[in-house]
């Protein structure tokens, strides 16, 4: 399973408001990826600490399996989709890229983040992507599971 957070991952972190809301700019190459290993059958989920209609949309046209909003606390998320899935962290990875994703980068089997990322992250991260959060980092980590049909490093 890849496990995603979302704002510097998915997002570059500029968010808009359009009057109603905010909003935020996501990549279609991300979601080319994201497609890639879902249709060789990983499972994926998102986690984030932000709630917000753009986020949900994004997951649904996606056809992303878990999201779990509103956590900044991720851990408790974290154990849900554990239960949910029926998977352990052992066969999970995790994109993350601030304090509040140590400990699921952490606790799974491979644990990447973007350039930007903060330093702590950036310090026990098995993988940082060449490109940036928002435009294509995700897709890379797809492409780097696709290709090599596991996670490495631990």
């Amino acid at each position: 399973m890849l496990v995603l957070d979302v704002d510097g991952v998915l997002t570059d972190t500029r968010m808009w408001f359009d009057g109603k809301e905010w909003r935020r700019f996501y990549s279609v190459r991300d979601g080319v990826g994201i497609k890639r290993i879902m249709e060789a059958g990983y499972k994926v989920a998102v986690i984030t600490g932000s709630k917000a209609e753009d986020i949900r949309a994004r997951v649904k046209s996606l056809g992303i399996h878990f999201l779990f909003e509103g956590a900044l606390d991720k851990e408790p998320s974290f154990l849900q989709l554990q239960k949910e899935s029926g998977l352990n962290p052992e066969e999970m990875a995790y994109v993350g890229d601030d304090i509040f994703d140590i400990p699921l980068l952490q606790a799974v089997a491979f644990g990447a983040t973007v350039p930007e990322a903060v330093d702590e992250v950036l310090e026990i991260a098995d993988y940082v992507t060449r490109r940036p959060g928002g435009c294509g980092a995700v897709r890379e980590v797809c492409d780097y599971i696709y290709k090599y049909g596991a996670f490495s490093s631990r």
